[in-house]
């Protein structure tokens, strides 16, 4: 090793052989340096399973690196010399390895960004600051498409994707005609067809070092890390990727909006934590589910609509991160104020579906985005929590919440805290919805057939009363036009009986 080599920092959701710090770099001149930090793990009370898998996750990688024969600066969590910010071992690296430059792949959130941007000025030396080229859209192309645009809608984004990737295209069309088949995803539960068994890995050694790390160090933070099984290897991550091709997508379109009261998994893929760390390759997935409709195993629903949620949505949210600015965290259109019910730390309540969702949640640090959207989102919703609050708890408590996915999706499309630049209306419903979508209101004490009264269902009377509290925002939105007729040719005496046992509901939960 020369005196003066490039030092390529990896953050933790960087865990990619082909980072675009690493293009061009020459192992033999190159020190690559990861760092476990307690800025990145402690800035909000990050679920244990998020911190064990990451830490995990990257203790793993840089075995891999060394095997490909790369030189790995590596600092522990629980190194005593540890500065406890990227910042603080950048600095005692530049003083270690003496580096020409430093190369580094951009940050995926602000308050990172902001972080790499200082180096240069900081440490004196050239930091080169490269895109992360493991998006389909660039920033830059982001910009370009939502320039002089009123609505910044996702479909259309995602029909741009569809064109530049030529998934599921047949030319300049889509495949079948259609570009969304969303309307053919929202089959019930069933009640006889068994989803397959979810695929687990067992804590090699060093998942169990880190376990050992994260209990004693992070006792105080939310969830469990009792029977840990998730992949921390590209290799098992890839395992899981092809599980999921094979047994779950044949029926992932028909079933993706479903839930069953003790079923985790269901036929979701649970890949969005490996995604979004960096061991999985997103348009390889897409390839690969395309690839299982070319060969007659999946239906085009189904292919249609996982391809949709990682080109469409992921890619979307991302740009719109960056689109909107840091100021977004803050918006609060219903101007809510509430903060959340402390059973979103510890699952016991009476309503079976959120006892379900936020166990599931506290348990796997892991639910499917029905689960988060429609049950515990729509009820932080109803009862007009903080948005920044609500934020806050998604960002802590699931294993693939990086701020950059979860900000827009939580911030925009389940609290509708940004007026509508993501949804056209809020996601809001009664406990019907989740009655037609899962077997939870048939192990529920409530009844999720009556309105008011001790025994109805919470998210009826709070349904009601939402609709009646923003009946000037939202009277003239089409799409909830409906519900509004409904509010209407409701009884007066109905009307005031649905606010009162909404307004002593509020109050019990305040």
């Amino acid at each position: 090793m020369p005196e003066s080599p490039t030092l390529i920092p990896i953050l933790g959701d960087q865990l990619s052989m082909n980072l675009s710090s690493l293009e061009g770099a020459d192992p033999e001149h190159t020190v690559l340096l990861m760092m476990e930090v307690d800025d990145e793990t402690g800035y909000v009370r990050h679920h244990k399973a998020k911190i064990a898998y990451i830490l995990s996750a990257m203790r793993h990688h840089a075995e891999a690196l060394k095997t490909a024969g790369w030189t790995v600066d590596y600092v522990k969590l629980d190194d005593p010399d540890n500065a406890g910010s990227f910042t603080g071992e950048v600095a005692r690296a530049v003083e270690r390895h003496c580096p020409e430059r430093i190369v580094v792949t951009q940050a995926g959130e602000w308050r990172v960004a902001a972080m790499l941007e200082a180096w240069e000025t900081m440490f004196a030396i050239p930091v080169d600051i490269r895109p992360d080229t493991r998006f389909i859209a660039s920033q830059a192309e982001f910009e370009a498409w939502a320039k002089d645009r009123k609505e910044l809608r996702m479909e259309f984004f995602y029909r741009l994707m569809r064109r530049k990737t030529g998934l599921l295209m047949k030319g300049d069309k889509p495949e079948g005609g259609k570009w969304n088949y969303d309307t053919e995803n929202r089959k019930p539960a069933p009640k006889k067809d068994m989803p397959p068994e979810p695929l687990t890995f067992a804590p090699d050694a060093i998942t169990r070092d880190v376990l050992k790390l994260v209990a004693a160090r992070f006792d105080n933070h939310p969830g469990a890390l009792d029977g840990f099984a998730y992949a921390v290897t590209a290799e098992d991550a890839r395992a899981q990727a092809e599980a999921f091709m094979a047994h779950g997508l044949p029926k992932f379109g028909d079933y993706q909006d479903a839930m069953l009261t003790g079923q985790h998994q269901l036929w979701h893929s649970v890949l969005s934590p490996y995604i979004n760390s960096g061991l999985l390759d997103p348009l390889e997935l897409c390839r690969m589910a395309e690839g299982e409709y070319e060969d007659g195993r999946v239906s085009l629903n189904s292919v249609e609509g996982y391809i949709r949620q990682i080109i469409g949505w992921r890619e979307y949210v991302r740009g719109l991160y960056w689109h909107v600015g840091p100021d977004y965290a803050e918006r609060n259109f219903l101007r809510a104020h509430r903060p959340l019910p402390g059973f979103y730390w510890t699952g016991e309540t009476d309503m079976h579906c959120m006892a379900q969702a936020l166990g599931q949640t506290l348990e796997t640090a892991h639910a499917h985005h029905i689960q988060r959207l429609m049950v515990t989102g729509n009820f932080a919703i109803l009862i007009g929590a903080d948005p920044a609050e609500v934020h806050r708890w998604y960002l802590e408590i699931y294993i693939d919440a990086y701020e950059w996915v979860e900000l827009p999706n939580v911030v925009g499309m389940s609290q509708f805290a940004d007026g509508g630049i993501i949804a056209s209306k809020p996601y809001v419903s009664s406990g019907a919805y989740i009655n037609r979508m899962s077997d939870y209101c048939g192990h529920c004490r409530y009844d999720v057939k009556k309105r008011v009264g001790k025994d109805a269902c919470p998210f009826n009377v709070l349904y009601w009363d939402f609709l009646a509290r923003h009946e000037e925002r939202f009277a003239g939105n089409v799409r909830m036009a409906m519900a509004y007729r409904n509010w209407e040719r409701m009884a007066e005496a109905d009307k005031t009986a649905v606010r009162a046992q909404a307004a002593g509901f509020l109050k019990e939960l305040g």
